[in-house]
């Protein structure tokens, strides 16, 4: 059988083929330059969230200078405190079950230290050193680098994930058709089908090691996390709570505005977490806070209630690295390399 193409079929094919070829090289071309604008990118919604932080308090610092404590607010700055520091030592047992849903066993006292020592790092710049410093932990005591790696970078997703259904449970003019279909979507989000290829994208990029990076092309989790999900979700309900209840010593918070507030404070949380501006979310998180939270609340409530967050949140931070250090130090030997916790059995794909 012969076959004939005419030149104009020879000319279509050399067409698509320069097409193919010139948009390939321009999405290179994009590529790079949105790599090569990515840390003035950085800076550039950094500069424009505390533009809008600066704005508004000029607009209403006299409200605010005239906001006055009793004790009993007092009181309730302490309660926030208090509660802020248990999510956080709560969170570093979560990531204790990360671990253990990959395989490797580590005891409650050992991963509760270790975050909490690490955490403080975060607001150094590059929003990197807390990663680096447990992936150090993990693979100080003989755990695979690419499993320390997924590791830290699973746990950011699921806290999006449980901040994104917290921040949509609260949402009550959308509709509950809306807010279930939209629950059943973050839901799904978290299933090892949909976020192993994220978590070992995103795991490729922070490995710095080409064997580790070979190994994450096909390392991932073997069954749905439902319970660092479910540990992510109490997880952002203290730290919810913790918002509560600083709002609380400077007004009166209607029942009908608490799942308004914590929905705010949630999705605000959420791009503070994402967004990529200022270590530890700064100026991005109090930005979308003040647009976000119920316009019921006097201008000057919303900048006290969110500046006394910031304070208190990075005060639990400190607390809590500080403790963990102190203990590490007088007792080193409650946590031996050999954890007696075993890992948890996994299941085969599904």
């Amino acid at each position: 059988m012969f076959f004939s193409v005419s030149s104009g079929g020879l000319f279509y094919c050399k067409s698509l083929t320069l097409n193919a070829t010139a948009i390939s090289g321009n999405r290179r071309g994009t590529f790079i330059l949105l790599k090569r604008l990515k840390p003035y990118l950085r800076w550039l919604i950094l500069g424009a969230a505390l533009f809008f932080l600066i704005s508004t308090f000029r607009q209403h610092w006299r409200e605010v200078a005239a906001i006055r404590l009793d004790a009993e607010d007092g009181g309730w700055l302490a309660i926030a405190l208090l509660t802020t520091t248990c999510a956080h030592i709560w969170t570093g047992w979560v990531w204790g079950w990360i671990l253990r849903e990959l395989g490797e066993s580590v005891s409650a006292g050992w991963s509760i230290r270790t975050y909490l020592i690490t955490n403080i790092a975060k607001y150094l710049p590059g929003n990197v050193w807390h990663f680096y410093g447990r992936v150090s932990a993990v693979t100080g005591r003989g755990v695979e680098l690419a499993i320390a790696i997924v590791s830290v970078v699973l746990e950011p997703l699921l806290m999006a994930a449980a901040a994104l259904m917290v921040g949509l449970m609260g949402i009550q003019h959308i509709g509950w058709g809306l807010q279930l279909g939209s629950l059943a979507i973050a839901l799904a989000l978290v299933h090892p089908r949909l976020l192993n290829p994220a978590v070992q994208r995103l795991s490729r990029k922070k490995a710095q090691d080409e064997a580790a990076s070979l190994a994450l092309r096909t390392f991932g989790l073997q069954r749905y996390p439902w319970m660092p999900l479910l540990g992510e979700l109490i997880f952002l309900a203290l730290r919810g709570l913790g918002f509560l209840w600083i709002m609380l010593a400077f007004t009166v918070i209607p029942p009908a505005q608490v799942l308004p507030v914590i929905s705010a404070f949630s999705f605000a949380w959420l791009l503070g977490l994402v967004v990529p501006g200022a270590p530890g979310g700064i100026g991005v998180f109090e930005a979308t806070a003040i647009a976000l939270l119920p316009p019921s609340f006097p201008p000057a409530v919303i900048l006290s209630t969110v500046a006394c967050y910031r304070l208190i949140s990075t005060l639990a931070e400190a607390i809590g690295a500080a403790g963990a250090w102190l203990v590490s130090q007088r007792h080193p030997q409650t946590d031996p390399p050999d954890s007696p916790e075993p890992p948890l059995k996994t299941p085969p794909n599904q």
